[in-house]
């Protein structure tokens, strides 16, 4: 097969890795790739919002298969194009894929399949918001309804952080059309954690627990990123727990999709969830893999990923389409300095080749380009460095090994990935 794996971050590297152990994939081209996706696919430079040289793009080299990354095209209907074109796609359609692209559509999905999530109020009014955010009472979640690269979620710890939340979305235009509209959500207390999900749109095949670490700096402190890091799997979702979600969220989900919104789901569905004294609450449904939870459930997965994509696909789908490995898995994101903020791009990298030597390392990139021969920075979050273990302290190990074997103006990433589960171990 000739599969085309469309975006370029850390989140492709390991779909693009993991398609390439796969006997069934004969050539991989990415578009539009990075530096390390380049050692394993044919680079093609088409960006992952031009649906149309996409699509065209399918359709010239006569790919196969289509695996779509990022949540933007996929809401866009990158995947409803390629079909009219008669081109085969891993993802959701534009209909399912709401789940991500308005919150409120899919707080109004969970209401209706009667799935665990907190209060929110829609608000398009800035005195109406904050005046709802006052009700509510501090701490409170303000949330622009659209797309807003994981920046458009601010958990306020008082009026002021709510103002300037809101202001952002409402009235500075921050995130355009995505923040026409906020939801005003009740803050939930406890510990998170994230179940991704492959569905053909009525079975679901549950992939291996995840956390990730959205704060920019140890302790869970500074201001919200794309993710420094994460695990697999995660102990606070134990093994009854497991099922109960799958019983009570991803279940319903993909039914209620289906029967009331004529929108079946097939592709990853990703949970976000707080698990608090009551239980799961749900926080946020992504219509993809995430990133960088991508980078430690995939090395986890024990089976052909491309041939459980078929099955999605072709709505054949089962619960026992691949295993989980025993072990862990851990990454941790080497990022640029001044990153979620400021940073510059272009600073030479080195240590790459002795950090992939080290045992049980594997380095996945996300923001690096090629210039004048070398690898450079290109982003915020540089490289996931991903550590495979028998248990979670071997694994975060051999991942902090292999990101201290990386050096470039700059760098710098969290030393504390993991450090729930360690805590929770220790007690």
């Amino acid at each position: 097969m000739k599969i085309l794996v469309v975006g370029g971050g850390g989140r492709e590297h390991a779909l693009v890795w993991k398609i390439a152990q796969s006997p069934l994939a004969e050539e991989i081209l990415c578009a539009p790739g990075n530096a390390g996706i380049a050692e394993l696919a044919r680079l093609v430079p088409v960006r992952a919002d031009d649906l149309g040289g996409l699509v065209d793009l399918a359709a010239e080299e006569a790919c196969d298969l289509t695996v779509v990354g990022p949540e933007i095209p996929l809401a866009a209907g990158l995947v409803d194009r390629l079909a009219e074109r008669g081109l085969a796609a891993f993802g959701p359609t534009a209909s399912a894929a709401r789940i991500e692209g308005s919150k409120r559509f899919a707080k109004n999905l969970m209401v209706r399949a009667g799935i665990p999530t907190a209060a929110a109020w829609p608000m398009r009014s800035r005195d109406e918001a904050i005046g709802r955010a006052r009700e509510a009472g501090y701490p409170v979640v303000v949330k622009a309804d659209g797309l807003a690269a994981g920046k458009g979620v601010v958990v306020a710890a008082n009026e002021e952080e709510a103002v300037r939340a809101i202001d952002d979305a409402l009235v500075r235009g921050r995130f355009g059309a995505s923040g026409e509209e906020v939801l005003i959500e009740e803050h939930l207390e406890g510990e998170e954690a994230s179940i991704l999900a492959f569905t053909d749109g009525k079975t679901a095949a549950l992939l291996a627990t995840s956390q990730d670490h959205k704060r920019a700096l140890e302790g869970d402190r500074g201001p919200n990123t794309g993710g420094m890091g994460a695990y697999a799997p995660a102990p606070v979702v134990t093994v009854p727990m497991l099922g109960w979600i799958e019983e009570r969220i991803i279940g319903p989900a993909i039914e209620t999709l289906s029967r009331d919104y004529g929108a079946p789901y097939r592709g990853v569905l990703y949970a976000g969830l707080m698990i608090t004294r009551d239980g799961p609450r749900v926080i946020e449904f992504n219509c993809r893999f995430g990133d960088p939870e991508a980078q430690v459930v995939l090395p986890l997965m024990d089976g052909d990923i491309v041939e459980v994509m078929r099955e999605v696909i072709e709505g054949r789908l089962t619960a026992s389409s691949f295993r989980t490995r025993p072990g862990a898995a851990a990454c941790v994101v080497v990022a640029s300095g001044g990153y979620p903020g400021a940073y510059e791009n272009g600073k030479v990298i080195s240590g790459l080749p002795e950090a992939g030597r080290i045992g049980g390392v594997t380095v996945f990139h996300a923001g690096t380009a090629r210039a004048d021969g070398e690898t450079v920075t290109s982003g915020g979050r540089v490289l996931g460095v991903t550590g495979v273990g028998d248990g979670l302290g071997d694994a975060l190990a051999r991942a902090y090994d292999g990101a201290r074997a990386i050096r470039f103006e700059g760098a710098r990433f969290r030393t504390d990935i993991g450090h729930r589960a360690l805590e929770r171990a220790r007690s």
